[in-house]
């Protein structure tokens, strides 16, 4: 069986979500739409000749060329685009974050309720070294497990159609953008749910020289967060968007009473002075032996390539397209994990900008 698809959006993300759904025998992209006429012919291109291009995503769900739908638009264009997309009755996978408020995430639960399935986009799940890591935390190879630490030293936010991505009103701020995936892991790798955040976080580097509309950015770049779980785990967040020297752009390591495991993810291969992939490290330092091991990750180089999170968006667009095709099952990442995932990120930036830590509660 076939499972058509189409995107709504089809910038940067767009596209690497078209080159690993070529990589899917079974899949194929009917239709996509997207309002700048540049990116919409560059990514039907990449799309293939089955592939209808649309200005208006509207006219496109209404012309009902697909089994499922994608949302990859502009953060704070995600709840419309899922209002109308839900309405379809067809299986939804909606990028990261799945909205710019906890507000408006609460109102696709609540909309989304009796609809066919939607998956939201958490791409480091799906990373093999966070697999990796995952598995030796489900076979108690941590022991009981009491922190959790990432840390992502990284690149500028890149450069998008009419630099939507450089405002916390468009965005939902750095804190949820770009850190609902950090939020999200540690969510499942903690087993718990946040119930206090405090961060401190600035905006000191990146997008201080740019205007629009004479409107200077306010995305934050660098900070330190600390989440307290109901169950007594704690994790910390070390964010720095003016490192993209570093070798390891991500570092995960989860501590138990047993033993330390750490994964190590290399920056994407187009960030690489001589352009070649690097690949993954996973360490476990146990403290019985007192010895640590280091072993790399391999990641098939046609996945490497075909987007910058080492491989993760093929596996993530696999478990979709299985249910899709087979009818069954419920998605790996939920509605309701989508949302937790914002509600922290919204409770670090008010923890930023407000100079205090923020309680879950005051945000429910």
């Amino acid at each position: 069986m076939t499972v058509r698809y189409g995107l709504i959006g089809a910038g940067m993300m767009g596209q690497e979500h078209l080159r690993n759904l070529a990589l899917i025998e079974g899949a194929e992209v009917t239709a996509l739409a997207d309002p700048d006429e540049g990116t919409r012919t560059a990514s039907t291109a990449l799309a293939g000749p089955a592939a209808k291009a649309f200005s208006d995503y509207k006219e496109m769900l209404s012309a009902d060329l697909c089994d499922a739908y994608m949302i990859v638009g502009p953060n704070d264009l995600h709840h419309a685009m899922m209002t109308d997309a839900l309405a379809t009755g067809k299986p939804i996978l909606c990028e990261k974050p799945l909205c710019t408020t906890s507000r408006d995430c609460r109102d696709l639960v609540a909309k989304a309720h009796g609809c066919a399935p939607v998956w939201v986009a958490m791409e480091y799940r799906y990373m093999p070294s966070s697999q990796r890591l995952l598995a030796d935390l489900e076979a108690g190879r941590a022991g009981k497990l009491h922190m959790v630490s990432i840390r992502e030293h990284r690149y500028p936010f890149l450069d998008k159609v009419g630099d939507w991505n450089r405002f916390n009103a468009r965005t939902g701020g750095t804190m949820v953008e770009k850190c609902c995936h950090f939020w999200d892991l540690m969510r499942l790798i903690t087993r718990s749910d946040p119930v206090r955040v405090y961060a401190s976080a600035a905006m000191n580097v990146n997008h201080a020289d740019e205007r629009y509309g004479g409107k200077q950015p306010d995305i934050i770049d660098n900070g330190y967060v600390i989440v307290d779980f109901e169950n007594g785990t704690r994790g910390m967040m070390d964010l720095c968007m003016f490192a993209e020297a570093a070798t390891w752009q991500e570092i995960i390591t989860v501590t138990g009473n047993r033993a330390r495991l750490e994964t190590r993810v290399p920056r994407p291969g187009r960030f690489e002075p001589d352009g070649i992939e690097r690949e993954a490290e996973y360490a476990v330092a146990d403290r019985a032996s007192l010895r640590e091991t280091v072993e790399t990750v391999h990641v098939d180089d046609t996945l490497l390539k075909a987007g910058d999170h080492h491989g993760s968006t093929f596996f993530q667009h696999r478990g979709f397209f299985e249910m899709v095709r087979s009818g069954k099952g419920t998605p790996a990442v939920t509605l309701e994990d989508g949302l937790w995932s914002v509600l922290t990120g919204e409770a670090a930036e008010m923890s930023a900008r407000e100079d205090r830590a923020v309680t879950l509660s005051e945000l429910k």
